[in-house]
């Protein structure tokens, strides 16, 4: 069998999964991680059905960067799973102005995407780092980079400018948006799960340790909350979110901080981390006791509702809203909470219905209809690499999705 694999790289983790082709569909095989690289690394993977395959820790000398990390994963692919490997599709979280679409990567791609490093400091260089290993090893292996900004790039000239002189525009420096492949798989899914709401006005939360809104105008992106780079809108993990610019101009100029503090005090140590002093993690923060704890939480939520108003605005009104990723999908008491800032427009919560984690979790006279959508940027990748190799792709069987 020809398969797929699908390698989203982070700072301290290499997630990856196995598609196989069949007849032209793909139906997901394996899936794992290599998490704690450096620290304390540890490799999990199961197959379809869930079943354990492997759980296995190793010193952190022998797993200590992601590269070391991309060759034991691959060594135990290749010992393990049966199939023609055909490419593989990685998760590239900025392209820049000059890649709206997924594309074949070789040397000269390599390094324009390594220009967009500083705009995307935390996740970019990981996100290159296995394209470059499988480049040295297999060069004759086709890679496809997949793009979370290109699903953002047909807004309008109004919603992707900044204020600033316009050449700063044709030099690259705009609004982009990001979390484009969960955005894309849910309004793919819309249609089928919701169809009633698929053409309308719907707002979709992807809320996780990064976080953002994206406003869907009949499954097209109108507006999102991240811009040039992924520290923009709501507040993460680590990340501040919106900041008044004069905030980083006065920790330069009167503060003495380096270019350099800056970026890890924003990237960092900001957002429900710098707010909490407890965890960047909500579970934590709902477990935890403290007055910050609370107060992190409290002023998530309150920016969430924000900036819902400032998406509604660029609809002309909301008939849905779809939480998705690890917080939206997970956790009963934030979908609750973010609900609640929606009350003026109409939206009303079905509490047995949130805490099952229906489809709908919104009431029967609620103006505004409220589902959870479990995202699945894998398999978005794997959809787009397929396509640009060549294949035929059609989505995961139902027992699959």
């Amino acid at each position: 069998m020809d398969i797929v694999l699908v390698i989203n790289a982070g700072s301290s983790s290499l997630k990856f999964e196995v598609f196989g082709i069949d007849d032209g569909d793909l139906s997901k095989l394996v899936r794992g991680q290599m998490e704690g690289i450096g620290v304390s690394p540890r490799l999990r993977a199961t197959d379809s059905d869930g079943a354990q395959l492997i759980d296995r820790t190793y010193p952190p000398a022998e797993v200590a960067d992601l590269q070391a990390a991309t060759r034991l994963v691959g060594v135990w692919l290749r010992e393990t799973q049966v199939g023609n490997l055909i490419a593989i599709g990685h998760r590239v979280v900025h392209g820049g102005p000059d890649y709206a679409r997924p594309v074949r990567v070789d040397a000269r791609v390599l390094a324009n995407l390594e220009r967009y490093v500083p705009l995307a400091p935390l996740h970019q260089p990981n996100n290159l780092a296995p394209i470059r290993a499988f480049l040295e090893r297999r060069p004759d292996l086709p890679q496809v980079a997949c793009f979370d900004t290109a699903f953002h790039r047909g807004h309008a000239a109004v919603a992707d400018h900044y204020a600033i002189p316009v050449h700063f525009h044709a030099e690259g420096v705009r609004r982009y948006g990001f979390h484009g492949l969960s955005y894309e798989y849910i309004a793919g899914r819309l249609p089928e799960v919701v169809p009633e709401v698929a053409g309308k006005r719907v707002i979709v939360a992807h809320l996780g340790s990064g976080a953002s809104l994206c406003a869907l105008l009949d499954g097209r992106s109108v507006e999102s909350t991240l811009g040039f780079t992924a520290l923009d809108g709501l507040p993460m993990g680590t990340r501040c979110g919106q900041i008044d610019p004069g905030v980083v101009l006065y920790l330069l100029s009167e503060r003495g901080l380096s270019v350099g503090q800056v970026q890890d005090l924003l990237y960092k140590d900001s957002g429900l981390k710098g707010l909490s002093g407890v965890s960047n993690d909500v579970r934590a923060l709902l477990a935890s006791d403290s007055p910050a704890a609370a107060f992190a939480l409290e002023h998530f939520v309150y920016r969430i509702g924000l900036n819902v108003g400032t998406l509604v605005a660029a609809l002309g009104g909301l008939d849905a809203f779809v939480f998705t990723a690890g917080i939206g999908e997970n956790s009963p008491e934030m979908r609750t909470r973010i609900a609640g800032t929606m009350a003026w427009l109409g939206a009303r919560i079905d509490p047995s219905a949130n805490e099952r984690r229906a489809l709908r979790i919104s009431t029967a006279d609620s103006r505004i209809a409220l589902h959870v959508i479990p995202t699945n940027e894998e398999l978005m990748i794997a959809r787009h690499t397929l396509d640009l190799i060549g294949g035929a792709v059609s989505r995961l069987a139902a027992s699959n999705e």
